[in-house]
């Protein structure tokens, strides 16, 4: 898998919407910072959902993300509460 930065909205184009709706993107890790970062994460988010792209805001929520990406134990696809209720 090959990682890039791409171009934040207020940078210029190509930047990460127009990306998305070109179909160039797989996956989002968008930390934000400052308020024009925090106004263009509404783009980001908007094109992501409509373009079913995977989408995490932090860094712990993009390597849980990363790390459940590289299992390639089970194939069976659990529900968490039947996980949750094994644990008890």
């Amino acid at each position: 898998m090959v990682c890039q930065p791409v171009n934040k909205v207020l940078e210029g184009q190509p930047h990460i919407v127009d990306m998305i709706k070109n179909g160039a993107i797989d996956f989002i890790i968008n930390t934000t910072e400052g308020e024009q970062a925090i106004a263009d994460s509404f783009a980001i988010r908007r094109s992501a959902l409509q373009h079913k792209i995977a989408y995490t805001t932090t860094m712990a929520g993009a390597t849980a993300a990363v790390m459940a990406l590289a299992e390639t134990g089970e194939e069976q696809v659990r529900c968490l509460q039947i996980l949750h209720e094994e644990m008890i």
